[in-house]
């Protein structure tokens, strides 16, 4: 019965929190980025954060790519690889999802580790950043991926030409709209993670439950990384597909290329749609507001 009283009285503590004790006292939304922000652009901070993007992204490539060809190379039975050898597509998911979780962990309270130009995307279609910041973001991720990538091949060119570069590209057997449609709904997923795993609300109402934002982020890319693997290698990240595109530079990766952009942005649009309008009622606020004041 005692059990019973406290999980009522926990029931009840929340939902005195969502109805106004937090929302009132410890809660405030914060005010959205401006679309433009040219003040950004003569502050140490902004840069400090940009060369914080481009070093992740540079190292995620580097190990995650090197961590591919290792796998191809250790289950080449031409090389006298063993088909169970090496770490497996488990353990390539591990790879890109750890590397995300510590990379996100070092670059949060910089940059805000974005380490994705998805990510920036959606972020910034929720007002979280600058039209300024997000393209500078996106290059930055881009020429660090490009880097990390460069340097896989520069260790091992051997390796790096002969099992694919870690590129990306649509599997045999699986048409344009499957590969379109595993990108959309893998970059959702991870995108609605980020959002719900940085929601000051939630960090606010639940603040006697400690949540470790990157956590949840590096095992939606693990999760995703299992599912579509198999279908075009996981892109979910256009900086990721286009880093190896450039520095492998075949066909292939080429005439794919396009999904690893369309799919990753059309996804994170959704979710952030989704977060910010459907869980968040942006939409029936902002309704809401357009009703209460007549002379909109």
């Amino acid at each position: 019965m005692s059990v019973f009283w406290q999980e009522g009285g926990m029931a009840k503590d929340v939902e005195v929190a969502e109805r106004g004790s937090f929302s009132g006292k410890d809660y405030q939304d914060p005010p959205p980025a401006p679309l433009i922000d040219a003040e950004e652009l003569t502050k140490w901070s902004f840069y400090r954060a940009l060369i914080a993007e481009f070093i992740a992204t540079l190292l995620f490539l580097y190990i995650t790519v090197l961590t591919v060809i290792g796998y191809n190379h250790q289950t080449d039975l031409k090389e006298n690889g063993e088909i169970c050898g090496g770490v497996g597509i488990l353990g390539i998911a591990w790879a890109f999802g750890g590397m995300i979780f510590i990379l996100v962990y070092c670059t949060a309270g910089i940059s805000g580790g974005h380490i994705n130009p998805a990510v920036t995307f959606g972020l910034f279609l929720a007002r979280k950043v600058s039209l300024i910041r997000a393209i500078m973001y996106m290059v930055a991720q881009c020429l660090g991926a490009i880097c990390g990538v460069g340097l896989v091949k520069a260790f091992q060119k051997s390796y790096f030409n002969k099992y694919g570069g870690g590129a990306n590209s649509l599997a045999a057997g699986y048409s344009t709209g499957t590969g379109l449609g595993a990108e959309i709904i893998g970059t959702f997923v991870l995108v609605y993670t980020v959002f719900s795993a940085t929601d000051p609300k939630r960090n606010a109402r639940d603040s006697h439950v400690p949540v470790l934002a990157p956590l949840p982020i590096g095992f939606a890319v693990f999760m995703v990384h299992l599912a579509t693997i198999p279908v075009t290698g996981t892109g979910i990240n256009p900086a990721r597909s286009l880093g190896a595109a450039v520095i492998y530079n075949q066909d292939k990766p080429w005439d794919d290329h396009w999904i690893f952009w369309v799919g990753p942005f059309i996804g994170a649009a959704i979710a952030a749609f989704y977060h910010q309008f459907i869980l968040r009622a942006g939409a029936a606020k902002a309704l809401g507001s357009f009703r209460s004041n007549p002379h909109n």
